[in-house]
């Protein structure tokens, strides 16, 4: 992070509140409340997350000016603070919490799991069947079993995990290895947490690709007058795509026939889940359907007016629908291609599902239910685009972006190093409902709604 971009990190930013450290921001801006759900208390996360934000925010800005004056848009410095960069992290739980009519009980617990030598673990089981299986052959009732798999399916929506006991203590009477025996037979991912933190990744892989054609002129936003095609889903991509979104790109998003089926998970706004608008607000919308050869043409010819391709696609599956760098390099000179993966190539062709929460274990991340490192990714992804953008307009060349999950988590640990000892001198939220009604946080927060956080930059002219 360069010095100039770290003066444009103030505290409060248009927060009216007299927020002096990282544990004042993580208490006024709710990240302590969701946090400590798990814990029935209020809780500090375990690494500066706001403030580490904060500074990826602002070395974004820093090279969305650069490229504005590369295009001709004379933009002073961007600002951005602290807590704009809290309120981000917390944006679909603000959302959540402002939609109407939806009471959501938030009881204490939630994972790690220990084994009996207290190996800690992370477990994933993307279908019901395979996390039945796997406590089933642990030896648990199957009606424990079934009620934990809810809350466990929920746990990053609702920032907690309340497991039947049994099952924790179940796992606690296991050896570690008969664990992940188990895992292996039930098609169950078990990741162990690290003893030693992953913190020598790259943000991002870029590599050059064909000629470019100059980037057009642009408006009153560094990325003003380009558009970006986004194929993603959950977190971590619609993440990037709403903040190159909010930086002035138009994004046009690619979405399977009759539409992302979590526009349909409550609570609702509008016909539409207040989680998804947290991400995807503001977005044009197409439908293709990618599993055909005529879905994949339709793509292609998106593409072919596009600056920026973004997707989150599972490791090739690009190569399989002939979707890759080199295919729409051919149809779009210049375009900067952006993929966001789980792992990246760290793991091999067999690796996990690239969930949050296994990444977490796998690099060593303070855990915590709140979804810090899907997105923190967001934000890795989004600035690997503007920084392609930027080597574009001055290599007059396409570039090809990889980043993934693990190498955010990578950042976000090798950033960790020490925590803000500045002491708590505001009150801490407990409710992010009445977060969103207090005055003092308007100018951070819009309402189409429900709450949604402002953009976290200013760029005066």
């Amino acid at each position: 992070m360069t010095a100039a971009a770290l003066e444009a990190v103030t505290w409060a930013g248009p927060v009216d509140l007299p927020l002096a450290g990282e544990l004042d921001v993580q208490a006024a801006c709710g990240l302590m409340h969701l946090h400590g759900r798990r814990f029935g208390r209020p809780t500090r996360l375990g690494l500066d997350h706001a403030s580490i934000s904060a500074a990826e925010l602002a070395g974004i800005g820093a090279r969305a000016v650069e490229l504005a004056r590369a295009r001709g848009i004379a933009l002073r410095p961007a600002t951005t603070s602290v807590a704009q960069a809290a309120l981000l992290t917390v944006s679909q739980y603000l959302a959540a919490a402002t939609a109407e009519g939806w009471p959501e009980p938030h009881e204490p617990g939630g994972p790690p799991f220990r084994s009996v030598e207290g190996v800690a673990f992370e477990l994933e089981a993307l279908h019901t069947e395979v996390w039945q299986r796997f406590w089933t052959m642990l030896g648990a009732d199957p009606r424990t079993a079934a009620l934990g798999r809810r809350p466990f399916l929920n746990r990053c929506a609702t920032a907690t995990c309340p497991l039947p006991a049994d099952l924790f203590e179940l796992t606690a009477r296991t050896s570690i290895g008969v664990l992940e025996e188990v895992a292996r037979r039930t098609a169950t991912t078990l990741v162990r947490v690290a003893s030693r933190a992953v913190d020598d990744l790259p943000a991002y892989l870029m590599t050059p690709l064909g000629d470019a054609p100059p980037l057009p002129p642009g408006g009153p936003l560094p990325l003003s007058g380009l558009v970006v095609l986004e194929s993603c889903h959950r977190v971590r991509g619609p993440m990037a795509g709403h903040l190159l979104g909010l930086l002035g790109a138009t994004v046009v998003r690619v979405e399977p026939p009759g539409g992302d089926p979590l526009r349909g998970v409550p609570p609702m706004v509008g016909g539409c889940s207040a989680r998804f608008l947290a991400l995807n607000r503001g977005k044009q919308v197409v439908e293709v359907d990618l599993g055909t050869g005529s879905g994949r043409r339709s793509l292609l010819e998106l593409a072919s007016v596009a600056d920026v391709f973004l997707h989150d696609w599972a490791p090739r599956r690009a190569a399989a629908w002939a979707s890759g760098p080199a295919d729409l390099a051919r149809v779009r000179p210049g375009i900067v291609y952006a993929h966001t993966s789980g792992w990246g190539d760290e793991l091999g062709p067999q690796a996990p599902p690239g969930t949050d929460f296994l990444v977490q274990a796998h690099a060593g991340v303070p855990s915590t239910l709140v979804g810090v490192v899907d997105v923190f990714g967001g934000l890795v992804a989004a600035r690997g685009v503007v920084d392609g953008l930027l080597r574009r307009a001055r290599t007059g060349r396409g570039q090809s972006v990889e980043t993934s999950l693990l190498s955010a988590a990578s950042r976000l640990n090798a950033r960790s190093r020490g925590r803000s000892a500045a002491p708590l001198t505001v009150p801490v939220c407990t409710d992010l409902a009445a977060l969103a009604r207090d005055p003092r946080f308007a100018r951070a927060l819009v309402r189409e709604g429900c709450a949604f956080p402002a953009s976290p930059w200013e760029f005066p002219r």
